[in-house]
């Protein structure tokens, strides 16, 4: 179709006239409304950035002398930020003589990834680095896969409470 024809179609029907291809031959036009169109696909990259997950390491200090409730405490935590994906880099901090038994260090990481091993694997085992011993642990499941798991649990809490108000 001839360009000035085309021209006049599209303000006819109060559209514009997009070229899709300007590569091929004849060159590939479109009639639409190229507002709508920015719009549409604006809202599409707003929906992909929303489920879109960026890793987060989160970190957590021990020290080799850990009370039996402490450890509890701070491998609940360790739970709970591998149950949101999240990666966790645990660190184990040496004082004084302390750094000349690694090895209780070492038992308390080994100890802890047994623990956890259910929710995520060791991704990077215990190595010293100077007073410090470190050790990193992923998620078997992937962030936007936690982050769609809690929505849904969130959802169903919130119809639950909508039912118990109904009711009463």
């Amino acid at each position: 179709m001839p360009l000035a024809k085309a021209l006049e179609l599209a303000q006819e029907y109060d559209l514009d006239l997009v070229e899709v291809a300007a590569n091929a031959r004849p060159p590939v036009c479109k009639l639409m409304d190229y507002g709508k169109f920015k719009y549409e696909s604006a809202m599409k990259a707003r929906e992909a950035r929303k489920n879109q997950a960026h890793t987060v390491i989160k970190e957590m200090k021990l020290r080799p002398k850990i009370d039996p409730h402490d450890y509890d405490t701070k491998k609940g935590h360790v739970v709970r930020f591998l149950k949101q994906g999240d990666k966790v880099k645990i660190t184990i901090m040496f004082r004084g003589r302390e750094q000349s038994r690694p090895e209780l260090g070492y038992r308390l990481l080994q100890r802890l990834a047994e623990d956890v091993q259910d929710l995520g694997f060791v991704e990077s085992n215990p190595k010293q680095d100077g007073r410090n011993m470190i050790m990193v642990l992923g998620p078997h499941k992937k962030k936007t896969e936690a982050m769609a798991e809690a929505r849904e649990a969130q959802a169903a809490r919130k119809a639950e409470r909508q039912q118990g108000k109904a009711s009463a």
